[in-house]
């Protein structure tokens, strides 16, 4: 199943990204595109990087000669061009192009696109369905509120070439963090072929035609209007009203070289445009809800596409930038759309390239077209104080001072809890169970030593966890890691027999929320004893972790860079080597963070700066996103007038308030929003569930697990008071069996520390059973008093 690491190429780091761009820059000439247009010198990521920019090397890729390599995953790699030594992404929004049959969805928002590979139904076609949906459309579940809620199938406008036939094939290229291309072409065909440039927030849909004559259809009822051909500049432009009278333009952009007559366009029937054949340049389409003001917006941005995007930040104090820098084709100015987050946070400098151009997106709201080759996004409270410990937004750098008398009733209690820990057994069928154990001990650990001030029962765990820790570094787990050499990245060896084996684990599925649990207790481990980090193969196992789910550099040649976390949602996507109809999910926003925090502590405590501030930021952005698009309160948002002649939109709150106490405007619909929490986020629905029940705590408490020190900085107080007064009060709680108990009450000292200390002191009656698995009375102890809820000075 492996082998060693003599047979990995060290040199394929410096030639991959490089291979990559010269081949897509090879595609845009043959296609007509000039190559300085295609790829300018220098592009971004030959730029000058800003100083301190915080997305730079852990350390240098080595995959540890313990850990075998597998070149044989039981996932393909189905149409995809790149060499077998780049770098894929596998929880990246554009997954379902090379997955199960390649005819699933892919989410830019605002639109969504899929291959029609000559399905069956009301318009058969082997081009590229594009859709958008409005609120209008949607469907809903039972119940009141309704308990999910789900946009349809629905193709608005399809773009495809007259020659793709049933011997189309669709192929994938340049396969980077933010962007991908996807190719429609016949079998074994150099030519015609069109490539659609993928980007998160593209502004327009876009197909670079080589050869090709364009075809432009409206399934179902067809295209009820199409204009005369319109000059705009060098292209052509067509306004058409799709079968629900909604408006669409197009631009047909001819490459600078061609005599192509972009004016010749006819209508085919009641459902088609199409254009004269040997078409060399680029369609590109979008769908205007302004009239003349929008129409205006896009005949500025015509011609111009993205064709990477390179990621870059710097943190300072507790102010902390990223931008997005976008390598594009063509003379236009760039046109973007953004998410509701990143208009709250955008740089103030950029606050008059905001245009009154707005689209509703799947699940995130209302998307923002901003004008910028470069796009910046600032968080000015970044939880830079954020340590072990309790701690909330307000509290800084200040420490909790115990009383004597809470000490002396916590000491036995953490000390059982702690020898309890170490009886226990690792659970060893699963990374995720095994890292919740490990964490747990290492925070009963950090309570002895700097808590209760008992070095000695802080060496007894510590010594137990680094042993139970070891065996993992040393790959003697029962089901060991490979390093996967097909999709690059560390596996479980227990999904190549089991494929539903640790949560789909060996299939990408949930690495930020397993490795994540093993990086907080090294953290933990390093910081009571330094010394341990030098030990062997500790730092560098722990930060191949790291580099697995979070690697920060960019041409890296182990790992992708920033497998699980989505800098542009602003979340994780929990999903792997899966295809998906409605696209990535995830359900555990608590679990998200706490893996940014580990990386926040690990990179502290190795003195590792730049990590910890990537952590730092990262946080910052979570508490942000998530409280947009998963945490949900029926207050009103403050009042904020619309925009332009755009009803759906309103300002965003100012860049300086804090994302843990802002009540953002709703996102989700009017009939959704009593459910508190999403449940579940895909990227095309939302279902107030788990995939492991539905019952209200699990729904809710999935998002609260495990109660660390970023649980005030994620979950603000009006959120959980409401939360807590719709689905637990009045003695809901109390009739909650298990560990749940624990985590409900536990959450309720974000609000009520008082009340939750006194359920965990026990005064009324205590069952052990009331503790999760991964947590323990004496860090609920710790943790409400921490809050001001017991005993503290």
């Amino acid at each position: 199943m492996g082998r060693t690491r003599s047979t990995l190429n060290p040199s394929r780091k410096q030639t991959w990204t490089k291979s990559l761009r010269q081949s897509f820059k090879g595609t845009l000439t043959s296609m007509g595109f000039t190559t300085t247009t295609a790829a300018p010198t220098p592009t971004p990521t030959e730029n000058a990087l800003p100083e301190g920019n915080i997305f730079v090397p852990i350390e240098p890729d080595n995959i540890l000669p313990q850990i075998p390599i597998n070149n044989a995953h039981p996932v393909p790699r189905t149409g995809i061009e790149d060499s077998a030594d780049a770098t894929l992404q596998t929880n990246k929004f554009y997954a379902n192009a090379f997955l199960g049959a390649q005819n699933q969805p892919i989410w830019t928002h605002p639109y969504s696109i899929w291959w029609g590979k000559g399905q069956k139904g009301a318009f058969e076609t082997w081009g590229m369905n594009v859709a958008h949906i409005e609120e209008s459309e949607l469907s809903y579940g039972e119940g009141d509120p309704v308990k999910n809620y789900i946009n349809p199938r629905k193709s608005s406008i399809i773009l495809s070439a007259k020659e793709l036939d049933a011997q189309t094939i669709m192929t994938t290229d340049t396969h980077l963090a933010f962007s991908v291309n996807i190719n429609l072409k016949r079998t074994g065909a150099a030519e015609p072929v069109v490539t659609f440039p993928v980007v998160q927030g593209m502004s327009f849909i876009t197909g670079s035609f080589r050869n090709a004559a364009p075809s432009i259809s409206c399934p179902g009822s067809g295209m009820n209007e199409v204009s005369e051909p319109i000059a705009v500049g060098k292209s052509t432009k067509y306004r058409i009203k799709d079968g629900d009278n909604r408006e669409w333009l197009i631009y047909v952009n001819p490459a600078a070289s061609s005599n192509y007559d972009g004016t010749q366009f006819k209508k085919v029937g009641t459902s088609t445009l199409e254009g004269p054949p040997g078409f060399m340049g680029s369609v590109q389409i979008a769908k205007n809800p302004l009239g003349p003001e929008g129409e205006a917006i896009y005949d500025k941005a015509a011609g111009s596409f993205v064709t990477e995007v390179q990621l870059t930040g710097t943190v300072q104090d507790t102010k902390g930038t990223y931008s997005y820098a976008y390598t594009k084709v063509g003379t236009a100015p760039l046109l973007q759309f953004c998410l509701q987050h990143h208009i709250q946070s955008l740089d103030p400098e950029l606050k008059s390239n905001v245009t009154p151009l707005r689209l509703r997106t799947s699940t995130k709201g209302m998307a923002t077209a901003v004008w910028g080759d470069t796009l910046s996004f600032v968080e000015t409270n970044l939880p830079t104080s954020m340590s072990f410990g309790p701690w909330t937004p307000s509290q800084g750098t200040s420490k909790t001072k115990y009383t004597p008398e809470f000490l002396a009733f916590l000491a036995p209690i953490a000390e059982r809890d702690l020898r309890q820990a170490m009886t226990d057994a690792t659970p060893p069928d699963s990374m995720y169970f095994a890292g919740k154990h490990l964490a747990k001990l290492a925070t009963l650990i950090w309570i002895a030593h700097d808590v209760l001030s008992n070095a000695d029962l802080a060496a007894t765990g510590l010594a137990k966890l680094k042993s139970e820790y070891a065996r993992y570094v040393g790959n003697k787990q029962k089901f060991p890691l490979y390093y996967d050499d097909t999709w690059k990245g560390l596996v479980s060896n227990a999904g190549f027999t089991d494929p539903g084996a640790d949560f789909g684990n060996t299939f990408y599925n949930d690495h930020h929320f397993h490795f994540g649990y093993f990086v907080y207790a090294a953290a933990v481990m390093g910081y009571v004893d330094p010394g341990w980090i030098a030990e062997g193969d500790n730092k560098a196992w722990t930060n191949a972790l790291v580099k697995d789910f979070a690697e920060s550099e960019y041409k890296g040649r182990d790992y992708p860079f920033m497998r699980a976390f989505d800098w542009w949602n602003g979340h994780s996507w929990a999903t792997g080597l899966y295809e998906r109809g409605d696209g990535k999910d995830q359900e555990s926003t608590s679990e998200d963070g706490f893996a940014a925090f580990a990386v926040k502590m690990w990179g502290k405590t190795i003195g590792d700066v730049e990590m910890e501030k990537r952590g730092t930021l990262q946080l910052a952005i979570q508490a942000r996103s998530f409280n947009n698009y998963f945490y949900m309160t029926t207050a009103a948002a403050p009042a904020a007038p619309a925009l332009a002649s755009n009803s759906n939109a309103t300002t965003a709150p100012p860049n300086s308030t804090s994302p843990s106490t802002y009540p953002f405007p709703p996102v989700h619909p009017a009939r959704f929003l009593a459910n508190s929490v999403t449940g579940i986020l895909f990227e095309n629905k939302v279902d107030h569930a788990t995939y492991f029940g539905l019952n209200p705590e699990y729904i809710h408490g999935i998002h609260m697990l495990p109660l660390s020190p970023v649980s005030a900085l994620l979950r603000p107080k009006p959120f959980v008071k409401e939360e807590w007064d719709r689905f637990f009060a009045g003695g809901k709680a109390d009739v909650v069996e298990g560990g749940w108990r624990g985590v409900l009450y536990a959450n309720l000292a974000l609000i009520d520390a008082k009340a939750a200390y006194a359920f965990f002191e026990g005064k009324r009656g205590w069952d052990q059973a009331w503790i999760d698995g991964g947590a323990s009375r004496a860090w609920y102890l710790v943790w409400c008093v921490g809050l001001g809820g017991g005993a503290a000075k």
